[in-house]
């Protein structure tokens, strides 16, 4: 086993909080658990330093990055405002066959739904849906630097949905913003997804200092 397929899956494990914000990755029980030696994991590893999910401290060990608050905040504010607009321009260019695109998109994710799923699954067809507007209107590039700058947000969707469970009001959503987009109503917009972005805040609540405050960074935290 090579160090790419080491770092999808670790990636993978910390990005659905299968490994969770703090955990230890121990070197030598992930030498055991893949069956290498210490270089392929030491390069996995320091890949994820580099993605932000993974802190390795030489001599000590390497632990599951923490999550930053502030930059959740940020990255929801970031989506709210860019999606926003980029949806207003879907407007003028939005078929009736891309309106079927959506709306199969939110099939997929009741039928989902229905039988036992992974909720990582969920989050890559909700993840599908939202790139329709940015992909229709060009703005592909726009999109991918959002995934790839939403890291400590991704982990905290996860986290709201592994604890709220409330998917049917995720697909409400969904489709209350398909019948926004049919029916052309720009200024319905924004604040549609000022209520669907930080949805997953309000969802969590008073857990976020209570029950999960150990996932994030604090004052004290050296991260």
């Amino acid at each position: 086993m090579n160090s790419e397929t080491i770092y999808t899956t670790l990636k993978h494990r910390i990005l659905d909080l299968t490994l969770k914000p703090g955990q230890s990755m121990s070197e030598h029980k992930l030498c055991e658990r893949f069956g290498v030696s210490r270089t392929p994991v030491r390069t996995a590893l320091q890949r994820l330093q580099a993605d932000g999910l993974a802190h390795v401290i030489p001599y000590r060990g390497s632990t599951v990055s923490l999550l930053d608050f502030d930059e959740i905040q940020q990255m929801i504010y970031l989506r709210t405002a860019v999606e926003s607009q980029v949806i207003r321009d879907f407007l003028p260019v939005c078929t009736p066959l891309l309106e079927e695109k959506i709306r199969y998109q939110i099939r997929k994710q009741m039928a989902l739904i229905q039988g036992d799923f992974e909720l990582s699954q969920f989050y890559e067809m909700d993840s599908h849906m939202h790139a329709i507007w940015f992909r229709t209107t060009h703005k592909d590039k726009l999109w991918e630097l959002i995934q790839k700058a939403q890291i400590h947000y991704t982990r905290f969707r996860i986290l709201d949905i592994a604890e709220s469970r409330n998917f049917s009001a995720i697909i409400r959503e969904h489709r209350e913003l398909l019948q926004i987009i049919h029916e052309k109503q720009a200024d319905a917009i924004a604040p549609l997804m000022h209520r669907h972005l930080y949805g997953s805040i309000e969802r969590l609540g008073e857990k976020l200092q209570t029950e999960f405050r150990e996932y994030f960074i604090t004052k004290e935290t050296d991260n």
